[in-house]
């Protein structure tokens, strides 16, 4: 029996949380008093516009040992030349096309969670903040003095395998393969390798912040519920020693040099923080009598846009479930989608794909590109007796986006790509008799 409540975790999406690691930290009844507690510093983070609406106003008091105007000197240009950034066209010979990666080997040498990141895909631009890009990460190693803020958007984690810790600002977010991570946008953290080496999935989210989608007719349950969404405790790291602050800034990376630990948050309150999100609490809906409903029903988490119902970015699952549906076709349909498609496989198989889309691997199936159900998916699919069935040992992802993803060269001379990927849907010939 799994309890609901998470030891350092506060329950919630959303909420409006307050917590301290030393009692009497946060003041009461108000933000900024003349003398904080502790000789503590009051600062605010705010995550939008102040005038933004009630709904989507998002901010969080911070107490701490510091300013962070004493958290970063003078700031120096350096490269990580792996990640990547929208506008990113980068320079490579793949035409336009549908494209699959089995898992791609891990590279060699000390990997931190900054150097082991490697983009894949861009999309829009950072300077409008609109779009997103998705990549993988590889780590073997902690950062022990290094601490790093993105200043261009939130990053969703997404692990495959391994376990990792990121030591915020807030708090401590660990998670592990079935879970994900957000990092706010000006969060500072380190990330700090649990059990290892790791690897997994990211998404960074140039645009709106992720919050939960409308439900609309499915009314106040289901889907991904709010109570499931776990923010840290305040923890907070008191260290004198030689540390260094990256920052990721319109694409670009800068370092400077302090003397102490940016960790220094003693308690905080309000509604701008980092979150974990336990997967297989995702509680899905579907048909249950015939046909299969857009893959939409499977949203986790959406960034919106200024168009209705039109996402920067969507983060969508596949996870284990009955499949009940009478006289009807089960996998996912063949399509054209005005949406970008970057898929991963996290354990299991995929029951579109149950050949060549592996664990660890990944796909992209770009605007307006047709895709669906391989051959052997479509053959099983179409002739096997339609018994109530549930999929199991499963869990595949998808980050999607209103914006044409662009493929990095890395991504484009892995040698982890499958150039006879589209050879699967080789066999789909006519079928047409001329009669019914």
């Amino acid at each position: 029996m799994r309890s609901a409540i998470v030891p350092g975790y506060m329950p919630g999406f959303g909420n409006d949380f307050e917590t301290e690691a030393l009692p009497g930290v946060l003041p009461y009844g108000r933000n900024s008093p003349q003398k904080c507690a502790y000789g503590l510093y009051a600062e605010q983070l705010s995550g939008s516009p102040f005038t933004a609406p009630r709904g989507t106003n998002e901010r969080s008091w911070l107490y701490r040992m510091r300013p962070s105007v004493r958290h970063t000197s003078r700031f120096t240009g350096v490269e990580f030349p792996h990640w990547k950034t929208a506008p990113c066209i980068d320079q490579h010979d793949l035409p336009i096309g549908p494209l699959r990666w089995s898992p791609p080997e891990q590279p060699e040498g000390e990997l931190t969670f900054l150097s082991g990141l490697r983009t894949i895909t861009t999309a829009g631009d950072v300077h409008t903040q609109a779009g997103m890009s998705a990549g993988i990460y590889f780590v073997n190693t902690s950062m022990v003095d290094d601490y790093f803020y993105n200043a261009d958007g939130e990053i969703l984690v997404v692990p495959q395998q391994g376990v990792l810790c990121f030591f915020t600002e807030l708090g401590r977010v660990t998670v592990k393969p079935g879970e994900i991570c957000v990092m706010p946008r000006g969060m500072k953290f380190k990330v700090e390798l649990v059990e290892g080496p790791a690897r997994g999935y990211c998404c960074e989210n140039y645009g709106a912040k992720f919050t939960l989608p409308d439900r609309g007719p499915i009314g106040a349950n289901c889907l991904a519920n709010p109570r499931d969404f776990k923010t840290p405790v305040a923890a907070f790291e008191d260290k004198e020693t030689p540390c260094r602050v990256w920052v990721k800034w319109c694409g670009k990376f800068y370092r400077c040099d302090i003397g102490h630990s940016p960790l220094d948050v003693l308690g905080w309150h309000g509604n701008y923080a980092p979150y974990k999100y336990d997967l297989r609490t995702f509680s899905p809906v579907g048909a249950i009598l015939f046909d299969h409903p857009d893959p939409s029903i499977f949203t986790v988490m959406t960034a919106p846009t200024g168009e209705e119902g039109t996402a920067n970015v969507d983060f969508v699952i596949f996870p284990e479930r009955w499949m009940v549906a009478e006289n009807s076709f089960r996998p996912p349909w063949y399509h054209l989608n005005i949406m970008s498609e970057f898929m991963g496989l996290i354990h299991g198989r995929y029951d579109a794909k149950p050949d060549g889309f592996l664990p660890g691997g990944m796909s992209l199936h770009n605007c307006m590109l047709p895709h669906g159900p391989d051959l052997a998916a479509f053959t099983r699919a179409s002739t096997e007796e339609l018994r109530p069935h549930k999929l199991t040992d499963t869990l595949a992802f998808m980050f999607e986006t209103r914006y044409p993803q662009q493929l990095t060269s890395y991504a484009a001379s892995l040698a982890a790509l499958q150039p006879d990927y589209d050879r699967c849907w080789d066999g789909l010939d006519r079928r047409f008799a001329g009669k019914p």
